[in-house]
């Protein structure tokens, strides 16, 4: 045993023999359909890292179920070798599991890596089964933390921030998962992959932003949607909407928000030409919550009248954290967007957590009860302690264009997790780092939807073919055709424009008809 653990430390490759199902043999394995090979997988340690253990497994397929809080199922998945590696950094104890499937047929030649949510790091099976039942070999690093809201790796026994568990999260395991990922597809069809890419949101889509600015030679496309980068800034800034209103001792319900809401569709909806419940740049939506003051809603069968008050509670949502002198920190909640999660009863559960863990180091810290001045100091704080490790907010992405790559983001323009300017907000800041918008386009495009809630597009366009088009065949998407709804549930066929192009209507057409509509510049005031 203290040999195979020597063998480990070095770096040695590690075999694993196949786990058979239950009432499986290998002498009855089907050997015709060489060289796929869910028997013997070498996988040789990426530097810095030692490889635990490898398990070997042939699945049948059929109905996946997602694990976890996300849960979620996908069926019709076809029979596929499941590959598990387990790596740790020595000195640093963490295991973290690099998981690929593998199709046992009508593999397509490309590698699909899968991101995360909020604290998970990896994909809980679901986006595994549909990438394989779309021919991909896949996979996903669990990076040695939990699930979705799991933050109880955050501290060490000492109280101290995990910092190799942080910085799995933040970045090492994913580069490590490509290294792993594509040596596994090499050991089990006898070929390497033809392409490569990676496809996440929300925090996948920060991950993927990560690849391309720390790792540019991972992956021949990036698939980033609703990232989450900016982290240090965006986790502390949503919670903005919970210090604005203790400080201000009002809290307006949840159908005075929606009247909020209502009433600035109602009057920056025509701004693209034509009344469709949709607000195609809500930017340039300038209302003014206090004409709503004195109207009165009904919630819950009883009458509310919206005082001054609320209406100053959601200018100061809208605009966005400032300090107490009126300088800037990030970006307000977007008009439009859902305040039930940010301005809740409750904080948010996901930054609450970052500012108590690992902000704090303090779990049981309520954010809820946050001053002005305590915000400020803690967006600070995080910014000084965390902008480097995960802040994922580099715009210097030279190499990765130098690479070939590809990168490929939507961003709902009513995120009601993650305020879209930030998107924008570092998008501009990679065109002015290399040089102007035409030549960024040329690898990075950025494609905003109107009305579009947190990572909602999922399974609505069809992004990734889009990405592939764009990475094999050299043809860069001038639009995305998504399915959009609208304030009245109405679904609606849009073509998503290029940024910083927005949708505007022709004049003629039916509001549902993407052929009305045509991208144009905005306008600004």
């Amino acid at each position: 045993m203290r040999r195979l653990l020597a063998l480990f430390a070095a770096g040695v490759p590690l075999a694993a023999t196949m786990c058979l199902p239950a009432g499986a043999s290998a002498a009855g394995r089907d050997t015709s359909a060489a060289p796929f090979n869910c028997s013997t997988v070498s996988v040789q340690a990426p530097a810095g890292t030692a490889v635990e253990s490898v398990t070997t497994t042939r699945q049948a397929g059929g109905t996946v179920n997602g694990t976890g809080i996300l849960g979620g199922s996908v069926s019709g998945v076809p029979a596929y070798c499941e590959v598990t590696v387990t790596l740790t950094h020595p000195g640093d104890g963490d295991h973290a599991n690099v998981r690929t499937w593998l199709p046992e047929q009508a593999w397509n030649g490309r590698f699909q890596a899968l991101g995360g949510s909020a604290y998970a790091a990896g994909d809980n099976g679901v986006g595994l089964g549909t990438a394989v039942k779309n021919g991909y070999a896949a996979a996903t690093t669990d990076a040695g933390v939990g699930d979705v809201l799991d933050t109880g790796w955050a501290l060490n026994s000492e109280g101290r921030v995990d910092t190799a568990l942080l910085k799995n999260f933040a970045d090492r395991s994913q580069h490590e998962m490509a290294l792993v990922g594509k040596q596994v597809v090499d050991e089990v069809y006898g070929k390497a992959a033809a392409y490569s890419y990676w496809n996440g949101c929300s925090t996948g889509g920060r991950q993927g932003y990560m690849e391309a600015q720390r790792h540019p030679d991972d992956f021949d496309g990036i698939l980033a949607d609703a990232p989450a980068v900016n982290w240090d800034e965006f986790e502390v800034a949503t919670l903005w909407p919970q210090v604005v209103m203790n400080e201000t001792k009002t809290r307006p319900s949840s159908c005075e928000f929606n009247a909020f809401n209502q009433a600035a569709l109602n009057a920056c909806d025509n701004l693209d030409g034509i009344k469709d419940g949709l607000v195609s740049d809500p930017e340039r939506c300038d209302y003014d919550p206090r004409h709503l003051i004195g109207t009165k809603v009904v919630c819950a069968g009883k009458e509310e009248t919206v005082t001054a008050a609320d209406a100053a509670v959601v200018r100061k949502i809208w605009d966005g954290p400032r300090t107490a002198s009126g300088q800037r920190l990030w970006y307000g909640l977007p008009v439009g967007a859902d305040f039930t999660y940010l301005a809740g009863d409750a904080p948010f559960s996901v930054p609450a957590a970052w500012v108590a863990s690992w902000v704090k180091k303090q779990p049981s810290f309520d954010t809820s009860k946050l001053t002005y001045d305590q915000f400020t100091q803690v967006f600070r704080q995080s910014q000084d302690e965390y902008d480097k490790l995960i802040g994922t907010d580099d715009p210097d992405l030279s190499a990765f264009r130098d690479a070939g790559g590809k990168l490929l983001t939507y961003h709902g323009q009513a995120d009601q997790l993650i305020p879209t300017q930030g998107t924008v907000d570092y998008r501009e800041r990679v065109v002015r780092k290399l040089g102007g918008s035409h030549r960024v386009d040329d690898f990075y495009r950025l494609f905003l939807a109107p009305g579009t809630a947190h990572c909602a597009l999922k399974g609505t366009v069809d992004d990734l073919a889009a990405l592939t088009k764009w990475v094999e065949q050299g043809k860069a998407p001038g639009t995305l055709t998504a399915s959009l709804t609208n304030a009245s549930g109405q679904t609606l066929t849009r073509d998503l424009c290029r940024y910083p192009l927005i949708s505007h209507y022709n004049g003629q057409g039916a509001p549902a008809d993407t052929d009305s509509f045509h991208c144009v510049p905005p306008r600004r005031h």
